[in-house]
C-alpha cells in the first residue's frame, strides 16, 4: 500500500531522457595524426632499409668476410673479459663502498664519499692513462710495516701491463657508480622490517642476506644492468692503450685495407648482438627477483 496520494507509475512505460541512450550512435575515436605519424615512420623506415639494401657503399661482402674472422673473434673475447673483470671487480668494491657510506662511523662515511666524488669527477681515459704510467710515479711497491720495513718487493713495471692497467682503471672506475647503485637500492627497503627482524632476534648477517638485498636486489638490477650494458661498449675507450678490443682491432683492420664502413658495421652488429643477450639475461633475473611484487 502507497504511503503518498500520488497514483503509481509504470517503470515500463517511463524512459527517463537522461539515461535513455538508445537513438544514439556510437562512433569510435578517430586519431588521424596518429595515423600520419604511423605512416610517416613507416615510410622513413622503409627509406633507410632501401638504403641499406642497396647502397653499395655499405660493402656488405667485406661485412660477411670479416665478421667471423679470427682477429675479430679474438677481439670481441678480449672484450668481454675486460667487461666482466670489470663488472665483477667494480662491484664487489662497490658493495663495499656503499656499506661504508651507510656505516655508523663517520670516517668510513667520509672516506667512502670521497672516493666516489674523486673517481666520479676524473674521466675515464685519464684514469685509465695514469694506471697505465703507474711505473712512472713508483718504481716499485713494498708489502711490510707500514712506513717501517719491507718484506716483498714488486717491479711495477712488469706488475703493471696494459690489460692490467684497463681492468684496474675500469674496475676503480666502475665501483663508484656501483655503490650509488646498491646504497640507493638498500635505502628503498623499509626500515621498518628491520627493526622488526631485529626485535625477533635476527641477527644483522642474515637481516641484510635474507630481507634488504632480496628486496634490494628489485632497485639495484636495472640500473646495475645499465651500467654493465655502459661498461660493455666503454670498453673501447681502452683502444688508446693499444688492447686488442673490438674497435681497437676494427680500427686496426680498416686502416690496413681502407674499408672504414663495413668494418665500423662488423664492431656495431657486435655491440648490438651482445647488448641484446645482457638485455635478455637481465630480463629474466629481474624476473627471478620480481616475484611476489606487483608490477
Amino acid at each position: 500500500m502507497s504511503l503518498t496520494s500520488d497514483p503509481p507509475i509504470d517503470k515500463e512505460t517511463v524512459q527517463d531522457p537522461v539515461t535513455d541512450y538508445s537513438g544514439l550512435t556510437v562512433v569510435p575515436v578517430r586519431h588521424p595524426w596518429r595515423w600520419v605519424a604511423v605512416a610517416a615512420t613507416a615510410v622513413l623506415l622503409a627509406q633507410f632499409l632501401h638504403g641499406l639494401v642497396t647502397n653499395p657503399g655499405w660493402e656488405w661482402d667485406v661485412f660477411a668476410r670479416f665478421f667471423t674472422a679470427a682477429t675479430i673473434l679474438k677481439a670481441v673475447w678480449v672484450t668481454l673479459q675486460l667487461t666482466f673483470y670489470g663488472t665483477a671487480l667494480g662491484f664487489a668494491l662497490g658493495i663495499v663502498l656503499a656499506f661504508m657510506r651507510l656505516s655508523a662511523s663517520p670516517f668510513l662515511r667520509a672516506v667512502a664519499h670521497a672516493y666516489i666524488w674523486a673517481f666520479r669527477s676524473i674521466p675515464l681515459i685519464v684514469q685509465l692513462l695514469f694506471w697505465f704510467n703507474l711505473a712512472y710515479l713508483y718504481k716499485e711497491l713494498q708489502f711490510g710495516i707500514p712506513f717501517g720495513p719491507g718484506f716483498f718487493t714488486f717491479d711495477t713495471m712488469n706488475l703493471v701491463g696494459a690489460m692490467s692497467a684497463a681492468v684496474l682503471g675500469l674496475a676503480l672506475h666502475q665501483a663508484a657508480y656501483a655503490a650509488e647503485i646498491v646504497r640507493g637500492g638498500v635505502l628503498a627497503v623499509d626500515s621498518g622490517q628491520l627493526e622488526a627482524a631485529s626485535a625477533l632476534g635476527i641477527p644483522r648477517l642474515r637481516q641484510l642476506r635474507r630481507i634488504v638485498l632480496p628486496q634490494a636486489m628489485r632497485s639495484i638490477l636495472p640500473n646495475a644492468a645499465n651500467e654493465i650494458i655502459s661498461l660493455f661498449k666503454g670498453t673501447s675507450i681502452v683502444s688508446v692503450m693499444a688492447i686488442g678490443e673490438l674497435f681497437y682491432q676494427v680500427q686496426v683492420v680498416y686502416g690496413r685495407n681502407g674499408r672504414v664502413v663495413p668494418l665500423l658495421m662488423v664492431a656495431t652488429v657486435w655491440y648490438i648482438l651482445l647488448t641484446t643477450v645482457l638485455s635478455v639475461l637481465q630480463y629474466y633475473v629481474e624476473r627471478h627477483y620480481a616475484k611476489g611484487a606487483v608490477r
